[in-house]
Protein backbone atom coordinates (compact mmCIF):
# COMPACT_ATOMS: atom_id res chain seq x y z
CA UNK A 1 0.00 0.00 0.00
CA UNK A 2 3.21 2.15 0.74
CA UNK A 3 4.64 1.92 -2.50
CA UNK A 4 1.31 2.30 -4.01
CA UNK A 5 0.20 5.87 -2.18
CA UNK A 6 4.15 6.89 -2.96
CA UNK A 7 3.81 6.24 -6.69
CA UNK A 8 0.57 8.16 -7.03
CA UNK A 9 2.31 10.93 -5.54
CA UNK A 10 5.03 10.77 -8.15
CA UNK A 11 2.73 10.79 -11.09
CA UNK A 12 1.18 13.92 -9.88
CA UNK A 13 4.93 15.25 -9.92
CA UNK A 14 4.94 13.77 -13.03
CA UNK A 15 2.08 15.11 -14.76
CA UNK A 16 3.45 18.72 -14.65
CA UNK A 17 6.65 17.66 -15.90
CA UNK A 18 6.08 15.72 -19.21
CA UNK A 19 3.66 16.40 -22.07
CA UNK A 20 0.00 15.00 -21.59
CA UNK A 21 0.58 12.84 -24.89
CA UNK A 22 3.72 11.31 -23.13
CA UNK A 23 1.41 11.00 -20.01
CA UNK A 24 -1.32 9.57 -21.32
CA UNK A 25 1.16 6.75 -23.65
CA UNK A 26 3.65 5.79 -20.83
CA UNK A 27 2.78 6.23 -17.37
CA UNK A 28 -0.78 6.24 -17.21
CA UNK A 29 -1.04 2.81 -16.33
CA UNK A 30 2.02 2.29 -13.98
CA UNK A 31 1.66 1.08 -10.54
CA UNK A 32 4.19 1.48 -7.29
CA UNK A 33 4.30 -2.32 -6.22
CA UNK A 34 7.19 -2.68 -4.19
CA UNK A 35 9.22 -0.21 -1.81
CA UNK A 36 12.58 -1.21 0.18
CA UNK A 37 15.36 0.94 0.77
CA UNK A 38 16.81 2.79 -1.84
CA UNK A 39 14.69 0.86 -4.33
CA UNK A 40 11.22 1.40 -6.02
CA UNK A 41 10.05 -1.39 -8.47
CA UNK A 42 7.14 0.30 -11.01
CA UNK A 43 4.63 -2.22 -12.69
CA UNK A 44 4.13 -1.10 -16.13
CA UNK A 45 1.86 -2.68 -19.01
CA UNK A 46 4.86 -3.90 -21.73
CA UNK A 47 8.10 -4.53 -21.86
CA UNK A 48 8.19 -1.80 -24.58
CA UNK A 49 6.90 0.96 -22.07
CA UNK A 50 9.11 0.00 -19.48
CA UNK A 51 12.44 0.14 -22.41
CA UNK A 52 10.97 3.92 -22.90
CA UNK A 53 10.80 4.72 -19.25
CA UNK A 54 14.24 3.47 -18.22
CA UNK A 55 15.57 5.45 -21.24
CA UNK A 56 13.55 8.59 -21.21
CA UNK A 57 12.71 9.04 -17.49
CA UNK A 58 14.58 7.04 -15.67
CA UNK A 59 16.62 9.80 -13.82
CA UNK A 60 13.66 12.11 -13.69
CA UNK A 61 11.56 9.51 -11.71
CA UNK A 62 14.56 9.05 -9.11
CA UNK A 63 14.78 12.15 -8.83
CA UNK A 64 11.03 12.74 -7.72
CA UNK A 65 10.89 9.41 -5.90
CA UNK A 66 13.82 10.56 -3.53
CA UNK A 67 11.92 13.92 -3.02
CA UNK A 68 8.69 12.11 -2.35
CA UNK A 69 10.77 9.34 0.30
CA UNK A 70 13.76 11.44 1.96
CA UNK A 71 15.79 8.60 0.31
CA UNK A 72 18.25 8.37 -2.64
CA UNK A 73 15.99 5.57 -5.01
CA UNK A 74 16.53 3.90 -7.67
CA UNK A 75 13.52 2.77 -9.72
CA UNK A 76 13.13 -0.66 -11.40
CA UNK A 77 10.44 -0.88 -13.83
CA UNK A 78 9.25 -4.47 -14.44
CA UNK A 79 6.11 -5.83 -16.61
CA UNK A 80 2.43 -6.63 -15.32
CA UNK A 81 0.49 -6.64 -18.23
CA UNK A 82 -3.68 -5.87 -17.42
CA UNK A 83 -6.27 -8.41 -16.46
CA UNK A 84 -7.68 -7.59 -19.48
CA UNK A 85 -4.54 -8.25 -21.98
CA UNK A 86 -4.30 -12.01 -20.62
CA UNK A 87 -7.88 -13.10 -22.34
CA UNK A 88 -6.04 -13.19 -25.44
CA UNK A 89 -6.80 -17.16 -25.46
CA UNK A 90 -10.49 -16.08 -25.45
CA UNK A 91 -12.73 -15.57 -28.70
CA UNK A 92 -14.64 -12.26 -28.69
CA UNK A 93 -17.80 -11.74 -30.70
CA UNK A 94 -17.62 -8.32 -32.84
CA UNK A 95 -20.28 -6.37 -34.08
CA UNK A 96 -19.90 -7.75 -37.61
CA UNK A 97 -20.92 -11.34 -36.58
CA UNK A 98 -17.18 -12.39 -36.91
CA UNK A 99 -14.28 -13.38 -34.44
CA UNK A 100 -12.01 -10.62 -32.72
CA UNK A 101 -7.79 -10.59 -33.22
CA UNK A 102 -7.32 -12.74 -30.49
CA UNK A 103 -8.22 -16.31 -31.79
CA UNK A 104 -8.72 -16.55 -35.79
CA UNK A 105 -8.47 -19.42 -37.68
CA UNK A 106 -4.78 -20.71 -37.82
CA UNK A 107 -3.22 -19.41 -40.72
CA UNK A 108 -3.02 -22.09 -43.85
CA UNK A 109 0.48 -20.76 -43.97
CA UNK A 110 2.24 -17.91 -42.59
CA UNK A 111 4.38 -17.30 -45.89
CA UNK A 112 8.43 -18.84 -46.36
CA UNK A 113 9.49 -17.67 -43.13
CA UNK A 114 13.05 -18.50 -42.20
CA UNK A 115 13.78 -20.80 -39.23
CA UNK A 116 16.83 -19.11 -38.57
CA UNK A 117 15.54 -15.75 -37.99
CA UNK A 118 14.20 -15.73 -34.02
CA UNK A 119 14.09 -13.60 -31.05
CA UNK A 120 16.48 -16.00 -29.57
CA UNK A 121 19.07 -14.85 -32.53
CA UNK A 122 18.82 -11.38 -32.70
CA UNK A 123 21.51 -9.58 -30.84
CA UNK A 124 19.66 -6.15 -29.55
CA UNK A 125 21.87 -2.86 -28.98
CA UNK A 126 21.84 1.15 -29.18
CA UNK A 127 21.22 0.75 -32.94
CA UNK A 128 18.12 -1.22 -32.57
CA UNK A 129 16.80 -1.51 -29.15
CA UNK A 130 13.18 0.76 -30.27
CA UNK A 131 12.43 -1.52 -33.36
CA UNK A 132 13.46 -4.97 -31.10
CA UNK A 133 11.51 -4.23 -27.97
CA UNK A 134 8.39 -3.56 -30.24
CA UNK A 135 8.60 -6.04 -31.93
CA UNK A 136 8.91 -7.98 -28.94
CA UNK A 137 5.53 -6.27 -27.89
CA UNK A 138 3.72 -7.06 -30.68
CA UNK A 139 4.79 -10.77 -31.11
CA UNK A 140 3.41 -11.08 -27.37
CA UNK A 141 0.16 -8.83 -27.82
CA UNK A 142 -0.89 -8.14 -31.15
CA UNK A 143 -3.16 -5.48 -32.13
CA UNK A 144 -2.50 -4.21 -28.74
CA UNK A 145 0.04 -1.03 -29.07
CA UNK A 146 1.53 0.44 -32.03
CA UNK A 147 -0.54 -0.50 -34.97
CA UNK A 148 0.85 -0.75 -37.48
CA UNK A 149 4.36 -1.12 -36.82
CA UNK A 150 6.90 0.50 -39.45
CA UNK A 151 10.46 -0.69 -39.37
CA UNK A 152 12.94 1.47 -41.19
CA UNK A 153 16.56 1.19 -42.01
CA UNK A 154 19.11 0.55 -44.27
CA UNK A 155 19.85 -2.99 -45.97
CA UNK A 156 21.35 -5.70 -43.27
CA UNK A 157 20.62 -3.82 -40.68
CA UNK A 158 17.88 -6.49 -39.16
CA UNK A 159 14.81 -5.63 -40.56
CA UNK A 160 13.85 -8.57 -42.74
CA UNK A 161 15.15 -11.08 -39.63
CA UNK A 162 12.92 -9.10 -36.79
CA UNK A 163 9.60 -9.65 -39.33
CA UNK A 164 10.21 -13.37 -39.40
CA UNK A 165 10.97 -13.27 -35.50
CA UNK A 166 7.63 -12.08 -35.61
CA UNK A 167 5.70 -14.12 -37.67
CA UNK A 168 7.47 -17.12 -36.12
CA UNK A 169 6.52 -16.35 -32.29
CA UNK A 170 2.46 -15.85 -33.37
CA UNK A 171 3.16 -19.57 -35.16
CA UNK A 172 4.41 -21.28 -31.60
CA UNK A 173 1.49 -19.83 -30.29
CA UNK A 174 -0.62 -21.00 -32.63
CA UNK A 175 -1.62 -16.93 -34.10
CA UNK A 176 -2.56 -16.31 -37.52
CA UNK A 177 -0.77 -14.44 -39.21
CA UNK A 178 0.59 -13.76 -43.42
CA UNK A 179 4.06 -13.02 -43.94
CA UNK A 180 4.90 -11.78 -47.57
CA UNK A 181 6.82 -9.44 -49.20
CA UNK A 182 5.42 -6.62 -50.82
CA UNK A 183 6.81 -7.50 -54.20
CA UNK A 184 5.09 -10.87 -53.84
CA UNK A 185 2.15 -8.81 -52.37
CA UNK A 186 2.16 -6.72 -55.88
CA UNK A 187 2.49 -9.64 -58.26
CA UNK A 188 -0.61 -11.93 -56.53
CA UNK A 189 -2.28 -8.62 -56.57
CA UNK A 190 -1.93 -7.67 -60.66
CA UNK A 191 -2.71 -11.76 -61.21
CA UNK A 192 -5.94 -11.38 -59.35
CA UNK A 193 -6.87 -8.60 -61.47
CA UNK A 194 -6.11 -10.50 -64.71
CA UNK A 195 -7.92 -13.47 -63.16
CA UNK A 196 -11.02 -11.25 -62.08
CA UNK A 197 -10.49 -12.31 -58.74
CA UNK A 198 -9.62 -9.08 -56.76
CA UNK A 199 -12.29 -9.89 -54.54
CA UNK A 200 -10.78 -13.16 -53.50
CA UNK A 201 -7.48 -11.97 -53.58
CA UNK A 202 -8.45 -9.47 -50.71
CA UNK A 203 -10.90 -12.47 -48.63
CA UNK A 204 -7.61 -14.36 -48.11
CA UNK A 205 -6.43 -11.59 -45.56
CA UNK A 206 -9.47 -11.39 -43.57
CA UNK A 207 -9.15 -14.62 -41.84
CA UNK A 208 -5.59 -13.55 -40.67
CA UNK A 209 -4.89 -11.91 -36.89
CA UNK A 210 -1.58 -10.01 -38.59
CA UNK A 211 -0.01 -8.79 -41.64
CA UNK A 212 3.36 -8.97 -42.33
CA UNK A 213 4.53 -6.94 -45.37
CA UNK A 214 8.17 -6.86 -45.65
CA UNK A 215 10.13 -4.03 -48.17
CA UNK A 216 7.22 -1.71 -48.84
CA UNK A 217 9.54 0.76 -50.76
CA UNK A 218 8.49 -1.86 -53.87
CA UNK A 219 4.79 -0.48 -53.58
CA UNK A 220 6.35 3.32 -54.68
CA UNK A 221 4.73 4.30 -57.75
CA UNK A 222 2.00 1.12 -58.08
CA UNK A 223 -1.03 2.96 -57.54
CA UNK A 224 -3.55 0.27 -57.70
CA UNK A 225 -1.70 -1.89 -55.81
CA UNK A 226 -1.48 1.06 -53.21
CA UNK A 227 -5.35 1.48 -53.13
CA UNK A 228 -5.92 -2.45 -52.46
CA UNK A 229 -3.12 -1.92 -49.66
CA UNK A 230 -4.73 0.61 -47.63
CA UNK A 231 -8.19 -0.79 -48.22
CA UNK A 232 -6.59 -3.79 -46.89
CA UNK A 233 -4.36 -2.13 -43.94
CA UNK A 234 -8.28 -0.32 -43.29
CA UNK A 235 -9.70 -3.38 -42.54
CA UNK A 236 -6.89 -4.84 -40.54
CA UNK A 237 -7.16 -1.55 -38.42
CA UNK A 238 -10.43 -1.27 -37.46
CA UNK A 239 -11.01 -4.54 -36.45
CA UNK A 240 -7.95 -4.22 -34.22
CA UNK A 241 -6.04 -6.33 -36.23
CA UNK A 242 -2.06 -6.00 -35.96
CA UNK A 243 -0.02 -5.16 -39.07
CA UNK A 244 3.98 -4.60 -39.37
CA UNK A 245 5.79 -3.91 -42.43
CA UNK A 246 9.41 -2.74 -42.96
CA UNK A 247 11.28 -0.48 -45.63
CA UNK A 248 14.23 0.64 -46.38
CA UNK A 249 13.19 4.47 -45.49
CA UNK A 250 10.38 6.24 -43.53
CA UNK A 251 7.15 7.04 -45.35
CA UNK A 252 7.41 10.24 -46.12
CA UNK A 253 10.60 9.30 -48.19
CA UNK A 254 8.83 6.81 -50.42
CA UNK A 255 8.58 8.49 -53.57
CA UNK A 256 5.06 8.20 -55.01
CA UNK A 257 3.41 7.42 -52.24
CA UNK A 258 -0.52 8.17 -51.83
CA UNK A 259 -1.06 11.07 -48.83
CA UNK A 260 -3.46 8.64 -47.51
CA UNK A 261 -1.54 5.30 -47.30
CA UNK A 262 1.58 7.61 -45.76
CA UNK A 263 -0.77 8.83 -43.37
CA UNK A 264 -2.31 4.99 -42.23
CA UNK A 265 1.63 4.02 -41.79
CA UNK A 266 2.78 7.10 -40.09
CA UNK A 267 0.20 6.90 -37.45
CA UNK A 268 1.56 3.90 -35.55
CA UNK A 269 4.96 3.11 -34.15
CA UNK A 270 8.08 4.38 -37.06
CA UNK A 271 10.97 2.68 -35.70
CA UNK A 272 14.05 3.61 -37.64
CA UNK A 273 16.99 0.66 -37.27
CA UNK A 274 20.38 1.43 -38.12
CA UNK A 275 23.97 -0.54 -38.59
CA UNK A 276 25.46 -2.21 -34.84
CA UNK A 277 27.95 -0.13 -33.55
CA UNK A 278 30.76 -1.91 -32.89
CA UNK A 279 30.24 -3.42 -29.02
CA UNK A 280 26.63 -4.85 -30.75
CA UNK A 281 29.23 -6.18 -33.86
CA UNK A 282 31.17 -8.48 -31.89
CA UNK A 283 27.76 -9.62 -29.85
CA UNK A 284 26.71 -10.97 -33.42
CA UNK A 285 29.79 -12.48 -34.06
CA UNK A 286 30.32 -13.95 -30.73
CA UNK A 287 26.39 -15.38 -31.07
CA UNK A 288 27.16 -16.97 -35.17
CA UNK A 289 30.02 -18.28 -33.94
CA UNK A 290 28.33 -20.44 -31.53
CA UNK A 291 25.95 -21.11 -34.05
CA UNK A 292 28.24 -22.26 -36.62
CA UNK A 293 29.97 -24.21 -33.69
CA UNK A 294 33.10 -22.25 -34.82
CA UNK A 295 36.09 -21.07 -32.72
CA UNK A 296 37.86 -18.00 -33.08
CA UNK A 297 40.29 -15.47 -31.30
CA UNK A 298 39.05 -12.44 -30.05
CA UNK A 299 41.38 -10.20 -31.78
CA UNK A 300 39.93 -11.59 -35.51
CA UNK A 301 36.51 -11.13 -34.18
CA UNK A 302 37.73 -7.65 -33.33
CA UNK A 303 39.11 -7.32 -36.46
CA UNK A 304 35.94 -8.67 -38.75
CA UNK A 305 33.78 -5.97 -36.58
CA UNK A 306 36.17 -3.18 -37.45
CA UNK A 307 36.17 -3.84 -41.13
CA UNK A 308 32.61 -4.69 -41.61
CA UNK A 309 30.67 -1.90 -39.90
CA UNK A 310 27.30 -1.01 -41.63
CA UNK A 311 25.75 -4.61 -43.25
CA UNK A 312 24.93 -7.54 -40.79
CA UNK A 313 25.18 -9.45 -43.36
CA UNK A 314 28.21 -9.14 -45.21
CA UNK A 315 29.70 -9.43 -41.56
CA UNK A 316 27.77 -12.88 -41.24
CA UNK A 317 29.27 -13.69 -45.01
CA UNK A 318 33.08 -12.95 -43.53
CA UNK A 319 32.64 -14.84 -40.49
CA UNK A 320 31.06 -17.98 -42.45
CA UNK A 321 33.85 -17.78 -44.94
CA UNK A 322 36.23 -17.76 -42.28
CA UNK A 323 34.27 -20.73 -40.80
CA UNK A 324 34.44 -22.76 -44.03
CA UNK A 325 38.38 -22.69 -44.74
CA UNK A 326 38.68 -23.71 -40.84
CA UNK A 327 37.09 -26.43 -41.51
CA UNK A 328 38.21 -27.70 -45.03
CA UNK A 329 41.83 -26.92 -43.99
CA UNK A 330 41.39 -28.22 -40.57
CA UNK A 331 43.58 -25.53 -39.07
CA UNK A 332 42.91 -22.63 -36.98
CA UNK A 333 43.39 -19.57 -38.28
CA UNK A 334 45.17 -16.60 -37.13
CA UNK A 335 45.17 -12.85 -37.89
CA UNK A 336 47.00 -12.40 -40.94
CA UNK A 337 45.00 -15.56 -42.55
CA UNK A 338 42.24 -13.75 -42.07
CA UNK A 339 42.93 -10.66 -43.52
CA UNK A 340 43.97 -12.47 -46.53
CA UNK A 341 41.14 -14.35 -46.72
CA UNK A 342 39.19 -11.63 -46.34
CA UNK A 343 40.71 -8.55 -48.50
CA UNK A 344 38.01 -8.72 -51.13
CA UNK A 345 35.38 -8.31 -49.14
CA UNK A 346 36.52 -5.63 -46.90
CA UNK A 347 37.42 -3.73 -50.50
CA UNK A 348 34.15 -4.19 -51.76
CA UNK A 349 32.17 -3.46 -48.35
CA UNK A 350 33.90 -0.18 -48.17
CA UNK A 351 33.38 1.02 -51.56
CA UNK A 352 29.71 -0.27 -50.97
CA UNK A 353 29.10 1.17 -47.61
CA UNK A 354 29.12 4.83 -48.16
CA UNK A 355 30.20 5.14 -44.52
CA UNK A 356 33.14 7.39 -43.19
CA UNK A 357 34.84 7.30 -39.70
CA UNK A 358 33.53 10.15 -37.78
CA UNK A 359 36.36 11.90 -37.25
CA UNK A 360 36.99 11.97 -40.94
CA UNK A 361 33.69 13.51 -41.16
CA UNK A 362 34.02 15.92 -38.72
CA UNK A 363 38.27 17.03 -40.14
CA UNK A 364 36.56 17.64 -43.52
CA UNK A 365 33.38 19.50 -42.38
CA UNK A 366 36.04 21.91 -40.35
CA UNK A 367 37.95 22.14 -43.18
CA UNK A 368 35.29 23.52 -45.76
CA UNK A 369 34.05 25.65 -43.03
CA UNK A 370 37.57 26.60 -42.61
CA UNK A 371 37.45 25.50 -38.87
CA UNK A 372 39.34 24.03 -36.07
CA UNK A 373 37.90 20.04 -35.65
CA UNK A 374 38.10 20.83 -32.17
CA UNK A 375 35.60 24.17 -32.21
CA UNK A 376 32.91 21.46 -33.58
CA UNK A 377 33.20 18.97 -30.87
CA UNK A 378 33.63 22.19 -28.28
CA UNK A 379 30.94 24.76 -26.88
CA UNK A 380 31.25 27.36 -29.03
CA UNK A 381 27.82 28.35 -30.77
CA UNK A 382 28.39 31.41 -32.78
CA UNK A 383 26.28 30.37 -36.18
CA UNK A 384 29.26 29.30 -38.42
CA UNK A 385 30.45 26.68 -35.76
CA UNK A 386 26.83 25.91 -35.17
CA UNK A 387 26.19 25.31 -39.12
CA UNK A 388 29.18 22.96 -39.26
CA UNK A 389 27.84 21.11 -36.52
CA UNK A 390 24.97 20.78 -37.55
CA UNK A 391 26.35 19.43 -40.65
CA UNK A 392 28.13 16.89 -39.32
CA UNK A 393 25.20 15.62 -36.97
CA UNK A 394 23.20 15.01 -40.04
CA UNK A 395 26.00 13.65 -42.10
CA UNK A 396 26.61 11.20 -38.91
CA UNK A 397 23.09 10.13 -39.29
CA UNK A 398 22.07 10.12 -42.71
CA UNK A 399 25.38 8.32 -44.43
CA UNK A 400 27.28 6.02 -41.16
CA UNK A 401 23.06 5.73 -39.55
CA UNK A 402 24.69 6.74 -36.59
CA UNK A 403 21.77 6.48 -33.29
CA UNK A 404 20.96 9.85 -31.77
CA UNK A 405 23.22 8.70 -28.50
CA UNK A 406 26.03 8.18 -30.73
CA UNK A 407 26.37 11.11 -31.98
CA UNK A 408 25.56 13.33 -28.94
CA UNK A 409 28.95 11.07 -27.40
CA UNK A 410 30.90 11.80 -30.09
CA UNK A 411 30.29 16.11 -30.37
CA UNK A 412 31.34 15.92 -26.54
CA UNK A 413 28.45 14.75 -24.34
CA UNK A 414 25.57 16.72 -26.03
CA UNK A 415 22.05 14.97 -25.09
CA UNK A 416 19.39 13.48 -27.92
CA UNK A 417 17.53 16.38 -28.11
CA UNK A 418 20.22 18.61 -29.16
CA UNK A 419 21.48 16.29 -31.75
CA UNK A 420 18.06 15.72 -32.74
CA UNK A 421 17.40 19.64 -33.38
CA UNK A 422 20.83 19.62 -35.55
CA UNK A 423 19.74 17.03 -38.00
CA UNK A 424 15.84 18.34 -38.17
CA UNK A 425 17.24 22.13 -39.05
CA UNK A 426 19.64 20.60 -41.77
CA UNK A 427 16.78 18.20 -43.13
CA UNK A 428 14.45 21.08 -42.70
CA UNK A 429 16.84 23.44 -44.72
CA UNK A 430 18.25 21.57 -47.14
CA UNK A 431 15.29 21.16 -49.07
CA UNK A 432 14.73 25.19 -49.59
CA UNK A 433 18.59 26.60 -48.91
CA UNK A 434 20.34 25.97 -52.32
CA UNK A 435 23.73 27.27 -50.76
CA UNK A 436 23.27 24.44 -47.87
CA UNK A 437 22.16 21.64 -50.45
CA UNK A 438 25.22 22.33 -52.65
CA UNK A 439 27.34 22.58 -49.22
CA UNK A 440 26.32 18.77 -47.99
CA UNK A 441 26.90 17.53 -51.64
CA UNK A 442 30.19 19.28 -52.04
CA UNK A 443 30.98 17.84 -48.32
CA UNK A 444 30.26 14.55 -49.80
CA UNK A 445 32.61 14.79 -52.84
CA UNK A 446 35.33 15.66 -50.45
CA UNK A 447 34.59 12.25 -48.14
CA UNK A 448 34.33 10.25 -51.25
CA UNK A 449 37.46 11.92 -53.07
CA UNK A 450 39.51 10.75 -49.61
CA UNK A 451 37.55 7.32 -49.15
CA UNK A 452 36.85 5.48 -45.89
CA UNK A 453 40.23 5.92 -43.81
Amino acid sequence: MQAEKIWVAALGELQLQVSKANYDTWLKDSRGIAFVKGGFTVAVPSAFIAEWLKDRLHSTVCRILSSITGQNIDVAFQVQPAASATSAAKSLPVTDGGVSLKIRKPAGKTGALNARYTFHTFVSGECNRLPYTAALEIAGNPGELFNPLFIYGGTGTGKTHLLHAIGQSLAEREISAIYMSAEQFTNEFIMSIRNNKTEEFRGKFNETSVLILDDIQFLSGKTQTQECFFHILNDFLADNRQVVTSCDRPPKEIESLKIHLRSRLEGGLAADIHPPDHKTRLAILELKSRLLKASFDPSILNFLATNFHSNVRELEGALIRLATYARLDSTPIDLNMARQLLNDMISVSKQNSGYFPATQIINVVADYYSLPPDDITGKKRDLKTSRARHVVMYLLRQQNHSNLSEIGKILGGRDHSTVIHGCEKITASVSTDSTLSKSIEDIRLLLKSHGPN
